[in-house]
């Protein structure tokens, strides 16, 4: 009885240590920065160009400007390689692309998107080639910094102040663009970059003497060749093929999210105040629950469950796009969509943190989120021109399907009963 006592003790400090650390504290900063401009791009974006009289088809093939977060691991070699000449081998390259974001969205809202459209284009671009660099040593340094027993809850509670992040560009943003130009809007979003940019600057290096590979090559091939060698190629094959699908369905759905509200009859005010707010909202939560769930169960079983909720949650879009213009409707979607969002992310991440050797964290961390960014990127690219043919409730419905080769490559990638992740 005493041992059972001192056990559950043990557990339960345990759990609050793991919480409760600077650490933890580090994940929030690093979610919000890397989100930020992502969710600019995906939900404010789009907004934006649609309330400027722009097609949903070239707002579904705008999508391309994401592209590169896809090709992301091609120069993350280089930033594992190379260290700046001031604060540190991830910090310098943490501040030079977050100072660069802060102005590329600033001058983004100067464009009119009637007469610039390419312009906005490129900028979008570069915006996403600056946060996509961002994310490579974002990913690597918590990598570094997380124990392999925090990566669970660590990695959630990063995806959730990502998520988090949304409410400015995809709530504060759109009532603002109700009551300001345009313009103005862009530069207050952009400020809120200056939350990373002080968590840079504060922050010390996870690894105090860090060992980056000797040469260019080297950085280009071992962390491959270590990832093959490790699992396989064909175990290798099947863990990058389920990184693309285990979130197809959802990226697909939520691509064109706040051209969707528009189209139902929604107000700017109402998406910011009613769907971001709830949406985020609902996704914070289930993530940390999630984060708190893989305390307790194996990675593998939260990828089971937390799936199975991500793709039932898709079809509250469905039902909305039935419904149509019911403020009670749009937050009940929002809210299961986004429960499964947060919490299939929060699974996911950790999954692909598991699956990196800290000796290539960047690179190998480049490679896993880069396909998962593939279906948003081109899958979300033709999602205008799917909704145009079929409607939006169909849509929603060819998402649902699409989400069920995820799941079904768990057999292999990640079994019920396989709890040693």
């Amino acid at each position: 009885m005493a041992a059972d006592s001192n056990f559950d003790r043990t557990r339960k400090e345990s759990l609050k240590e793991a919480v409760l650390n600077r650490r933890m504290l580090i994940c929030v900063f690093t979610g919000f920065s890397s989100g930020l401009p992502l969710y600019m791009l995906f939900q404010m974006v789009p907004y934006w160009l649609r309330t400027e009289g722009v097609g949903l088809a070239e707002i579904g093939f705008f999508a391309l400007v994401q592209f590169p977060y896809t090709w992301k691991f091609l120069w993350a070699p280089i930033m594992d390689r190379y260290t700046l000449p001031f604060l540190g081998h991830r910090r310098g390259w943490i501040i030079v692309t977050q100072l660069a974001l802060l102005v590329a969205i600033s001058t983004l809202g100067f464009f009119k998107p009637a007469m610039s459209l390419w312009t906005i284009a490129y900028l979008a671009t570069a915006v996403a080639f600056f946060s996509a660099s961002q994310d490579i040593v974002l990913d690597a340094f918590r990598r570094e910094l997380l124990p392999d027993v925090e990566l669970g809850l660590g990695n959630s509670i990063h995806v959730q102040a990502y998520r988090l992040s949304g409410l400015i560009p995809g709530g504060l943003a759109l009532i603002l663009a109700d009551r300001l130009p345009w313009h103005m809007v862009f530069i207050v979003v952009a400020l809120f970059m200056l939350v990373g940019i002080v968590m840079t600057l504060v922050i010390d290096e996870a690894i105090k003497e860090p060992t980056p590979p000797r040469s260019l090559k080297e950085s280009v091939i071992e962390p491959f060749r270590e990832f093959i060698g490790r699992a396989g190629f064909g175990s290798a094959l099947l863990v990058l093929a389920f990184l693309f699908f285990y979130k197809l369905g959802d990226n697909m759905a939520t691509a064109l999210q706040t051209p969707f509200f528009h189209d139902v009859g929604f107000s700017g005010t109402q998406i910011g105040t009613i769907a971001k707010f709830v949406g985020t909202t609902a996704a914070i939560v289930g993530g940390l629950i999630g984060g708190l769930i893989m305390v307790k169960v194996s990675i593998n079983r939260a990828l089971w469950l937390f799936g199975l909720v991500q793709i039932a949650s898709i079809l509250g879009f469905a039902l909305l796009s039935v419904v149509g213009a019911n403020p009670w409707m749009l937050a009940f979607a929002m809210a299961f969509e986004y429960l499964g969002v947060g919490l299939g992310t929060a699974a996911l991440t950790a999954f692909m943190a598991k699956s990196t050797n800290v000796a290539f964290a960047a690179t190998q961390f480049a490679l896993f989120t880069a396909l998962i960014s593939v279906p948003r990127v081109l899958a979300s690219a033709t999602t205008g021109l799917i909704v145009e043919r079929t409607g939006w409730t169909n849509f929603f419905l060819i998402c649902t399907l699409l989400a069920v080769p995820g799941m079904l490559l768990l057999f292999k990638v990640a079994p019920w009963n396989e709890t040693d992740t």
